[in-house]
C-alpha cells in the first residue's frame, strides 16, 4: 500500500508538498488516495470560482470549449509524463466502452453546470451540484457493491438535508 509522508506537514495540497513511498506506515500522514482526494476537492473548489469570473463577457457554451481544452492538454501531459505508452497495452473495448460514458456524462455535468453558473449564485448551484454525491454513494452501493456503514448513511441524509435546506424558498 502507497502511503504519504510529508515534508512539510499535511494541508489540503498534501500532494503537492507530499510525495509517495513503501514502507512503514508508522511514518505517514494519510494514505495516498486520501491525499489525492483532498487535492481534487481543494482544486475542484477552486475550479467554480474561477470559472465564474471567465464567464463575465461570454457564454457557458465557450467557457466549456476553454475548459475542455485546457484539462486535455494537462491530462495528456499528465499521462505522457507519468504513465508513457505502457500502459495503452491495457486499454481494451470494455474499459473504452466505459470510459467514454464517463466521458459523456462529464461534458454532460459540465455543460449545464456552467450555464447554471453564468446565470445564478455560484454559491448556491456548487453546493446543489455536491448533491451528486448522494447519486454516486448510491451507484457504488448497488452496482460496484461497496460497502455501506452508518457514518456513510449519516453523511448522506446530512447531505440531502443541507441540499434541502438551499432549495427550499
Amino acid at each position: 500500500e502507497m502511503f504519504i509522508q510529508c515534508k512539510y506537514g499535511a494541508s489540503l495540497s498534501a500532494y503537492l508538498c507530499c510525495y509517495p513511498w513503501k514502507g512503514n506506515t508508522k511514518k505517514y500522514l494519510m494514505q495516498t488516495w486520501v491525499a489525492l482526494a483532498l487535492c481534487s476537492m481543494f482544486f475542484a473548489g477552486l475550479t467554480s470560482v474561477i470559472a465564474k469570473f471567465g464567464l463575465k463577457n461570454i457564454s457557458g457554451d465557450l467557457a466549456v470549449v476553454v475548459r475542455t481544452a485546457v484539462v486535455l492538454g494537462l491530462v495528456v501531459l499528465n499521462f505522457w509524463v507519468f504513465t508513457g505508452l505502457k500502459d495503452l497495452k491495457n486499454l481494451d473495448y470494455k474499459a473504452i466502452g466505459f470510459l467514454s460514458l464517463s466521458g459523456l456524462t462529464t461534458a454532460l455535468s459540465w455543460i449545464f453546470y456552467y450555464k447554471a453558473i453564468k446565470i445564478g449564485p455560484i454559491s448556491q448551484i456548487a453546493l446543489i451540484d455536491k448533491g451528486s454525491i448522494v447519486i454516486t454513494l448510491l451507484l457504488s452501493f448497488t452496482l460496484l457493491k461497496e460497502p455501506i456503514g452508518p457514518r456513510i448513511l449519516i453523511g448522506m441524509v446530512l447531505i440531502l438535508a443541507g441540499l434541502g435546506v438551499m432549495i427550499w424558498k
